[in-house]
């Protein structure tokens, strides 16, 4: 279940590299722009799974009980 989060995680930096490659050669477009900016926030979805999950592993529960958070959730955070 790690290695989906992770896979996940990877191949989302892996577009999110891509896509600033474009924005700094100059060839990005609004929409890649706009999928620039979901990443962002899907990243951050991902990271927190991630955090939550060995936490619950790390107090004795099962980190499969614990499930991806919804985007406004998780972009509230306040920091």
């Amino acid at each position: 279940m790690a290695d989906h989060v992770h896979d996940t995680i990877e191949q989302l930096v892996a577009e999110e590299h891509s896509l600033w490659d474009a924005e700094a050669a100059g060839t990005a477009t609004d929409a890649r722009r706009q999928r620039l900016e979901q990443i962002r926030v899907d990243l951050d979805r991902y990271w927190d799974l991630l955090r939550r999950r060995r936490a619950v592993a790390e107090a004795g529960g099962s980190p499969a009980n614990v499930e991806l958070r919804d985007e406004e959730t998780v972009e509230d955070y306040h920091q």
